[in-house]
């Protein structure tokens, strides 16, 4: 598979890849037929994909393009390219680390600025953006990836790692048409997979220097992004009260009381709409 991809990449290269010294270094490939490759200067980095993945490709290249024209950091689109064998989007680099790279006490300190910049991307108006990422369409996701048997068990929290899918599945419906009723009151402009290494922040300044992985931004409930925020920040927290503190801290500067209840919903539902 890697192989292949790289084979792609070498066949419809953006113009700048054939200057010298300026190859493509592999740096993932998924076993969805993903792959991304970083040029030689850090720059710029290509996802490629084969031809049956090129349509969700081209999603995440509309809104890299529509993001970067918001006030919101993040890649821009420098090139893209589709054959019947697949498609390569490169964008430019988004400099700095993973807020998951971060110590406790590091993460800690960039928690505030974290915490504005994803009220800044919230802030955005959903009437403007034109990719939804609402509940019936991420519900419907789960159903199809359950019902393939799918579900990557890694992926679930480890309490429910030994219950059937379709269990956990069958425990969100009776919730569905509230949160429903929730995220048409309250959507706003989500990332749709807000998780810590996806957010960029400047090693110096820890200032957050830009969102990537964009392919499942759009308008739906802020505690898709907020649970999976404040999940994947609990596995860097030394102890839980560090953890209780660092989530008081975020609700207070986004402006809400937390809703234990609603996160744990979309914190149990985004596990079984990737398969």
């Amino acid at each position: 598979m890697g192989a292949r991809l790289t084979a792609m990449v070498e066949s419809v290269p953006p113009p700048w890849a054939r200057l010298p010294g300026d190859g493509w270094t592999a740096v993932t490939v998924g076993e969805s037929g993903a792959a991304v490759f970083r040029s030689a200067d850090g720059s710029r980095y290509a996802k490629c994909v084969r031809g049956d993945q090129a349509v969700s490709l081209e999603a995440e290249r509309d809104r890299v393009e529509w993001l970067s024209a918001q006030a919101v950091p993040g890649p821009r689109v420098l090139d893209w390219r589709a054959t019947d064998e697949g498609a390569c989007l490169v964008t430019s680099a988004v400099r700095g680390v993973g807020a998951d790279t971060l110590s406790a006490s590091r993460l800690r300190a960039a928690w505030g600025t974290i915490t504005d910049a994803v009220r800044r991307l919230h802030d955005l108006p959903p009437s403007r953006c034109p990719f939804s990422r609402d509940l019936t369409r991420m519900f419907a996701a789960a159903r199809d990836v359950v019902a393939r048997g799918a579900v990557n068990p890694e992926f679930l929290p480890v309490e429910q790692q030994r219950t059937p899918p379709e269990r956990l599945l069958a425990r969100l419906e009776p919730q569905l048409g509230h949160r429903l009723e929730q995220e048409a009151d309250e959507s706003v402009v989500c990332h749709g997979d807000l998780c810590l290494p996806n957010i960029i922040l400047d090693p110096e300044t820890l200032d957050v220097a830009g969102f990537i992985d964009l392919g499942r931004l759009g308008r739906a409930d802020p505690y898709a992004d907020i649970a999976l925020l404040l999940a994947t920040a609990r596995e860097r927290w030394d102890d839980e009260r560090q953890a209780e503190a660092a989530e008081k801290d975020f609700a207070d500067r986004y402006g809400l009381v937390l809703d234990r209840d609603r996160e744990r919903f979309y914190l149990h539902l985004d596990p079984l709409t990737w398969g």
